[in-house]
């Protein structure tokens, strides 16, 4: 998440204060990605050493003011016309997890992918009942419909991320099942088995839990 050039895009809109950055990030977000005003003013402080704001005198109440400067607004076009580099994704912590539940002992990883897959849909409900609240907000044409539309394109995109999550834990649940019963099979033969060089759970009883997890729908209006 790019704070300081959520900071110059809020700038160019006028001059601004600390907490005001802040109320108004957040206002945008939807708080998804709370700041505290420190980081706010942290970074302010090195936009100001880069030379992309300064300082503009104080506002009534005695609140130092900022504002973007020419080069601020020439590093902001370039934040918004160059793509968000996909070549070294972010960390992901439960892509990590699963990876190392893979093999663990005494770790049922099938129960993990339940568990989490559970956490996902209420977050996507959660997401999905915020959306019909800012369209509702939308549709009323109150004074704050920018950050109404805003917060919607934010909570589309978490729709959207938790959707491709619970169908990729579908994914790994189905795969899972497929190698072990591979495994199961190649032991039973002599063959070589999975493949992988990991442990995986043990085949479940009957086919059902397979075709279960392969029609599994977690979709979201």
């Amino acid at each position: 998440m790019s704070i300081r050039h959520g900071l110059l895009a809020l700038l160019e809109h006028g001059p601004r204060y600390g907490s005001q950055l802040r109320s108004e990030f957040e206002s945008r977000t939807g708080a998804t990605w709370p700041l505290n005003v420190g980081q706010v003013y942290t970074t302010l402080n090195r936009l100001e050493r880069d030379g992309m704001v300064a300082q503009s005198g104080e506002d009534e109440a005695g609140h130092a003011l900022y504002v973007i400067t020419d080069a601020g607004r020439s590093e902001l076009r370039s934040w918004f016309e160059t793509p968000v580099d996909r070549s070294s994704p972010p960390r992901d912590e439960l892509a990590i997890k699963l990876a190392m539940a893979v093999g663990a002992p005494g770790v049922d990883i099938r129960a993990v992918i339940q568990s989490q897959r559970h956490h996902t849909v209420n977050a996507m409900q959660d997401y999905t009942r915020l959306k019909a609240q800012a369209l509702a907000a939308i549709e009323s044409g109150g004074s704050q419909e920018r950050d109404d539309v805003a917060w919607l394109l934010v909570l589309e995109q978490l729709i959207f991320q938790t959707e491709a999550e619970a169908r990729w834990l579908d994914h790994c649940e189905v795969r899972l099942i497929r190698l072990s019963a591979a495994g199961a099979a190649g032991r039973e033969t002599g063959t070589a088995g999975t493949g992988t060089g990991a442990a995986v759970p043990d085949p479940p009883a009957t086919q059902a839990h397979t075709a279960a997890a392969g029609r599994r729908t977690t979709g979201a209006d």
